[in-house]
Order: structure tokens, then sequence, then C-alpha cells
């Protein structure tokens, strides 16, 4: 049974805003769940799409952007369980992908120069190993013009193409890191992504509807996507940022098809919240009671892997490509500017938070304004999802703030 309290408030809070056509925001679904699985809280809210849409239900599905690092990071972990890939071990990263081994870095002004560090699977799952994205680094975007790179093409070529921006260990940069990282596991196993997270993760929790190739049930129950254009505060209804795995229906369509670990999944929030569940309960579905990792490896990825870069997340993001995302002066604020960690794939809030969050909090998002947080020392996880452009949509995050802290507010009365 839902927390009938923390309930209410979600739903007002976003009925709120999907209610009111200026915002922009068709529909957004909300869930928190507790280190049992059991749903604290479950809103659906709105439309699916802003040209008076089917209504937002749990069922619906979202592409979940990066909120996929998660589930490559698990897989590459599990890989790591079974003596397959090695966290620290840049000869095997070489032997797999001689791309890595080769790849320079590229300087303002556009010069390549030899990297002076070696590239490991713990700095490609921490986003040390020198990466960039395009829509938040402007010396990338304008390396790859005339042609440019797009990360939401679904092909592996982009990822082929782009050099590193920092000389590896020297910084926190955000970028394709966990793709190659799942370009790692794909070669190292035989085994395509998809199919290790589908065999590996989603099957031992049950989850049918988390999948980077969507079923035709899953199609059904797409929301639409949105997009504020720049220079412009309305939204409107936009042809979808990752079609081509929506447009793949043949075995050799989907051949074709880039195994995205940085963006590559879809799922109803519903789901995703049960492998957030798995990592509450030390890597052990509460549901099936399946382990999927094991609990020192759980404990691995809270680690933080920057502890020499206490203000990694506050060096601001531009909005290189403003249709894309809102420029970030910094990425999760807190009151007295404690020191910020990153654990294997995610930012670690290490300070409690204002809406009630434990210490050590993980969390990460989507560029579609997805977000989704996972607190261990409360057992309290959740996530919120909406498919708007650019990232960094102010009324849908502030919903997140919402009702993240109406969760804890209702748990705290009991």
């Amino acid at each position: 049974m839902v927390n009938e309290k923390a309930q209410e408030a979600v739903q007002k809070s976003l009925d709120g805003v999907t209610g009111d056509k200026s915002t922009g925001v068709a529909g957004i679904v909300f869930v928190a769940v507790d280190k049992n699985g059991k749903q604290i809280a479950a809103s659906a809210s709105g439309k699916t799409g802003l040209n008076d849409r089917a209504p937002m239900t749990m069922d619906t599905v979202f592409w979940i952007a990066s909120c996929t690092k998660l589930l490559a990071t698990m897989a590459c972990l599990q890989a790591v369980e079974q003596g397959k890939l090695k966290l620290d071990d840049h000869k095997q990263v070489y032997e797999l992908c001689p791309e890595l081994e080769k790849v320079q870095v590229l300087q303002d002004g556009g010069k390549l120069v030899e990297k002076k560090k070696d590239i490991t699977l713990r700095m490609l799952l921490s986003h040390t190993a020198g990466f960039g994205y395009e829509f938040f680094n402007p010396k990338l975007r304008d390396y790859g013009r005339p042609v440019g790179f797009d990360v939401f093409h679904a092909d592996v070529k982009d990822i082929y193409r782009m050099p590193l921006v920092n000389q590896p260990g020297e910084g926190w940069e955000y970028g394709i890191n966990i793709d190659w990282a799942g370009i790692v596991l794909e070669r190292a196993t035989g085994v395509k992504l998809n199919d290790w997270i589908q065999e590996h993760i989603m099957q031992p929790l049950g989850l049918e509807n988390i999948n980077m190739f969507p079923t035709d049930a899953m199609k059904k129950e797409l929301a639409f996507m949105h997009q504020r254009w720049p220079g412009g505060s309305e939204a409107e209804e936009r042809d979808h940022v990752y079609r081509e795995p929506l447009l793949a229906e043949t075995e050799h369509e989907k051949k074709h098809i880039f195994h995205s670990g940085g963006a590559g999944a879809y799922a109803p929030p519903a789901e995703y919240v049960q492998v957030l569940a798995a990592l509450l309960n030390d890597g052990k579905s509460p549901v099936t009671g399946k382990q999927i990792l094991k609990k020192e490896t759980v404990e691995l990825m809270w680690e933080n892997q920057v502890p020499n870069m206490p203000d990694f997340a506050r060096q601001g993001i531009p909005a290189a490509k403003p249709e894309q995302t809102n420029p970030a002066p910094e990425l999760y604020p807190q009151e007295g500017n404690p020191p910020q960690g990153w654990g294997l794939s995610f930012m670690l809030t290490q300070e409690a938070g204002a809406t009630g969050r434990g210490k050590n909090t993980a969390w990460w998002a989507g560029i579609a304004n997805l977000f989704w947080w996972c607190d261990r020392e409360k057992g309290v996880a959740g996530m919120i999802a909406s498919q708007v452009m650019p990232f960094g949509d102010a009324h849908v995050m502030g919903q997140w703030g919402a009702c993240e802290a109406a969760v804890y507010a209702a748990l705290k009365e009991g």
C-alpha cells in the first residue's frame, strides 16, 4: 500500500504543473519505493502529449536517456564479478578497444595531442577518462563541425569519432565514457549490451519493459517528446530525440543500431525503481529474491571515486547546444557547499539534502528531464520522468524536489 499522505501531496503537486498549460509540461510520472520494493507514492499526472493526447499512466514508457548509465555500469560490474573485466587494467581495455589506446586529446583551438595517462574501466565509469559530450562542451561541438556530432543518433560512428577533451585522470567531465564502457563489455563477452542487461538484470528482477529496443506493447505506451526552443518559453510537441530504435523492427535493422550504454534505454518509471530497490537491498531484488550484484560491489559503487575533486559539479555546464540543454551553474546546489562525490556512474550528495534525503544518496538524470535518486541510508529511492527538452527544465526540477520532499516528510510523520 502506498503512503496516503505522500501520495496525496505528490499528486496535488504534479497536477498543479501539468494542469497549467503555461508550464508546457504535458505530463509527469513519479514513483518512490522503499527497500522492500513497495511503492511509497506512485502518481501519473497530465497527458502523454501537449496536443490533448491520452492520459499519463503508470505504464507510460519514457526514453530514459542517461538513466541508462546506471544499467550499463551494473552490467560492467557483473562482468567484473565474473572475472571477465577488470576495473584498473588499462592493458585489458586496450586489447579490447585499441581505439582507446590511440585516442588523442583535443586542445583549445582544435589541435590534437597525445594523452599522458592510460584509460581504465574505472575511469570510464567515473567520467574521469577525459571524454565529453558535444551538447555540454563547445570545444568538442566545434571540432565535430561541419558534419557535427550527435550521440542521439544511435550510431557508434559518433562515439568512435570523438577525441578526448581532457587528459585522462586530470578532471571530471560528463561524456561518452559509459558508451565506451558498454563497448568494452561487448568485446570482452561477445554479448551485445542490451542482451546482457536483459539476461543478467531485467530477467532476474522480473522486469519486462526496460529495453533498448522497445517492444510493440511498449511503443503503444510511448510518451510524446516536447521542446522549448531557444529564445522562447512555450513548449510544443516535437519529433522524438532518440528515434532509430523505435523504428527498427527486423533483426537486420536492429543489428545496425548502437547499444548505447550512455543513453539507449526506454522504460516506465515503476519498473526502473525496482532496479533501485535492488541497490537499496544490497544488490538483491526484494521482489524476486534474486541477487544481481554482490553486496560489496554495491558498496563499491557508492565509494567516492573523485575525493580530490570536492567541487567537481560546481564548475558549471555551458549550453553548447541550447536546444538540448540549459546552462547549469551547478549540478546539485547544497547549502554550505559541502564536498561533492561521484560513485561508479552517479553523483553522491555526501551530506544530507534539504528534501530529507540521507548522506551519500546517489542520483542522476536523463536529458529529457528525468531524475532518479537512491538513498541507501534511509532506504528510499525514486524517479520523476517527463519528456521535455532542453535539460534543466525548471518546472520538472521543481517537482522533483517537491515530490521527493513530500515522500520524506510523510515517512517522518509515520
